[in-house]
């Protein structure tokens, strides 16, 4: 990542520090600021553009170089203040593609209220297109600092930041839970357990789909989902999303690979949005379940992502998103277009049996 200039990281001796830390909570609550980024090469999946998991990706790390560049890195505040920088929330519109070799510039600005007690930031991308700027991807972003335990803090946390200091993020209401939880599949069965029209069955999973148009998937979260040896961050949430889409189509039928072949269609995602209830601890078994919302006009769907573990025999929610899809195809001159759905696939996003 190619960033603004910024300041160097202020001293951590007690005698001096008061002044300087009041400056820099300032800084990032109050002052815009801008980076320059490439998107992860990782993120090139179909054809040449991003997907919207490497675009939100940008998002969150304009976010930690604004943090950075006021004083106040992430592995500062867990060094000296045993404070966890989490992203809570975070809103995304694709008004257009990003390029594998684009770089972009991220503009971040403070927008939170005097009475909020979660830091919130408006990202706005922009690429170079035929010699203009122009918007790719629109973001806001909130962030908690989670108080780690075990952390030895060296410093007091400064007054202008407390605001934004939790003990736990999200408390969910757990739900009693009418069946048990099937044992865990074994280490080597993969991506889990999987609910669809195709697959067996769990009790968890069956209860939280009904008679809903959905899909389940129940896993093991790996260490490398996580952060600071502990808990699953907004970037996993994200991971999750993009795997359980790709699970449910391939339950229903559409394929990724398939569609791609067979049709030239490219998936698209025009908008994305995921929010943290609770949190999710390294290896615990995380439940999933994929629900189609609406088809629009036929040329786009959406879907909602609900995520659960269970914990004392209840349930607890711990992570909500919704995301539009949709697909494109080149046509013969050049140009880019929505597909329109075809019936066999209106009728696998509707749940009808092939």
């Amino acid at each position: 990542m190619t960033a603004v200039p910024t300041s160097s990281t202020p001293e951590t001796t007690e005698h001096d520090s008061d002044g300087r830390w009041d400056e820099a909570v300032r800084t990032l609550l109050e002052t815009s600021g801008s980076t320059r980024s490439r998107p992860g090469y990782e993120g090139c999946t179909v054809s040449t553009s991003l997907g919207f998991r490497h675009i939100n990706y940008l998002a969150e790390a304009a976010v930690l170089e604004h943090f950075r560049s006021a004083g106040l890195a992430p592995g500062m505040l867990y060094d000296e203040f045993g404070l966890g920088l989490d992203v809570v929330h975070i809103d995304t519109r694709l008004p257009k593609n990003l390029h594998v070799d684009d770089l972009a510039t991220l503009f971040v600005k403070p927008v939170h209220t005097p009475d909020d007690t979660r830091m919130r930031f408006d990202v706005t991308s922009t690429v170079s297109r035929a010699g203009r700027s122009v918007t790719n991807a629109r973001s806001t972003l909130e962030v908690l600092l989670r108080v780690e335990p075990g952390v030895d803090a060296r410093l007091t946390v400064p007054a202008g930041l407390k605001r934004f200091v939790t003990e736990r993020l999200g408390t969910a209401e757990p739900v009693e839970l009418t069946v048990d939880p099937a044992p865990r599949p074994d280490l080597g069965s993969g991506r889990g357990t999987t609910v669809g029209r195709d697959s067996r069955r769990d009790p968890v999973l069956d209860e939280l789909i009904g008679e809903n148009n959905a899909f389940g998937w129940k896993w093991r979260v790996p260490y490398f989902y996580c952060h600071f040896g502990d808990r699953m961050p907004m970037s996993g949430f994200l991971r999750q999303l993009e795997e359980v889409v790709d699970l449910f189509l391939a339950d229903r039928g559409l394929d990724v690979k398939r569609v791609l072949d067979e049709r030239h269609w490219i998936p698209v995602v025009t908008h994305s949005r995921l929010d943290l209830l609770d949190e999710v601890r390294m290896e615990e078994d995380l439940y999933t379940v994929y629900t189609v919302e609406e088809v629009f006009k036929s040329l786009l769907y959406t879907s909602r992502m609900d995520c659960y573990v269970v914990r004392d025999g209840r349930l607890v929610p711990t992570a909500t998103g919704r995301i539009t899809h949709g697909y494109m195809t080149q046509r013969s001159n050049g140009t880019w277009e929505l597909v329109t759905f075809d019936e066999p696939t209106l009728r696998a996003l509707s749940g009808e049996h092939r």
